[in-house]
Formats: C-alpha cells, sequence, structure tokens
C-alpha cells in the first residue's frame, strides 16, 4: 500500500467518522478549508491542498481537537494571519499550532510517513524550528501520557492497523529521531 495515495485516508476517515458527523475528507486544488454544512441534511467538508498526504493528516488533526461549536463555523471560525508574520504573529501561531501539529506527528508515526513541523513563515520573522519542533513533541508525549482526544485517538488506531505501525510510546518519542 502506498503511503501517498490521499484515497486510503479519505476512505479510512469516511469510515472512522462519517456516520457520526457526517464530514467528509476532500482532495482540494487549492489552500485548505474546512467548511461546515450549510444545510441541516449537507455534509460538512475538511479540503485538504493538492492531494497532499501531509496536508489531510494535518487538516484531521485541526479537526480532531475543534469542538462541536467550531465545527459548526467555517475553518472552525479561526483567524488565520498569512505568512509574512511577524515575531508576535509568530508566537501566536505556534502556540495554536502546537496540538494540531502533535497530533500530525502521531498520525504520521501511525502511517510510518516522515513529520516536520510547519512554522508557515519564510518571509517574516525568524523562526526557532528546532524550539518549535521541541514543543509540539512534548505535546504529544503528553498526550500519549494523559490521552489523546477522542477522535484523533481513533483515526490513528486506524492509522496503525491500516499501515501495520506499533502504537507510539511517549518514551519512543522521547527518543525518536524520525524527524525530517
Amino acid at each position: 500500500m502506498s503511503h501517498a495515495d490521499y484515497q486510503t485516508l479519505i476512505k479510512l476517515f469516511d469510515d472512522c467518522f462519517y456516520a457520526d458527523y457526517r464530514t467528509r475528507l476532500v482532495a482540494g486544488d487549492d489552500e485548505p478549508l474546512y467548511r461546515a454544512a450549510s444545510t441541516p441534511d449537507a455534509d460538512h467538508e475538511i479540503v485538504f491542498a493538492h492531494g497532499f498526504f501531509a496536508s489531510a493528516l494535518h487538516e484531521i488533526a485541526h479537526w480532531c481537537i475543534a469542538g462541536a461549536a467550531r465545527r459548526q463555523l467555517e475553518d472552525y471560525g479561526y483567524w488565520y494571519e498569512p505568512d509574512g508574520r511577524d515575531a508576535a504573529q509568530q508566537a501566536q501561531f505556534e502556540q495554536v499550532e502546537r496540538k494540531p501539529q502533535a497530533l500530525e506527528w502521531l498520525f504520521s508515526l501511525c502511517a510510518g510517513v516522515p513529520f516536520q513541523v510547519s512554522v508557515d513563515n519564510l518571509n517574516g520573522a525568524a523562526v526557532d524550528r528546532q524550539a518549535f519542533t521541541a514543543a509540539v513533541q512534548q505535546q504529544l508525549v503528553t498526550y500519549l501520557t494523559d490521552g489523546l482526544p477522542p477522535r484523533a485517538e481513533r483515526f490513528a488506531r486506524a492509522l496503525a492497523q491500516t499501515y501495520q505501525q506499533p502504537w507510539p510510546s511517549a518514551r519512543q518519542l522521547l527518543n525518536y529521531q524520525g524527524v525530517a
């Protein structure tokens, strides 16, 4: 099974969540976006960028964290400050992104694919990628030690089973060198 096959992710997400949440994972042509259902009988959509496997994992991570009220709002009602953020905006971005990127890392481990944090600020303030990676890693260790959000755990376990990967432990993650 190819790890670059986003169709597998779409089916797996559908199997895990469609019946309970009426949410579909959709390959998009442009930027990622969460579309809340526009009518009571419509589906919610998690649109990931350009068919990229990593983008799908990242967008699923955001969905796994969003509460019921946020899942009724386009893009969960969050702001997004594009590339070119100043130091304060970047610090806020990293604070908000720590949890979803920790889940994306878990999903990557469970799918057997490399993970790399996204600082998403190539034209802005200097970024300490190593410090952000350490913060994301610590968040994942906390999740593995104290418990994962339920939807995230359901999806991660389905990934691990599908891709025949072992369930990661906090101890293994502390020594993990597989970050790209």
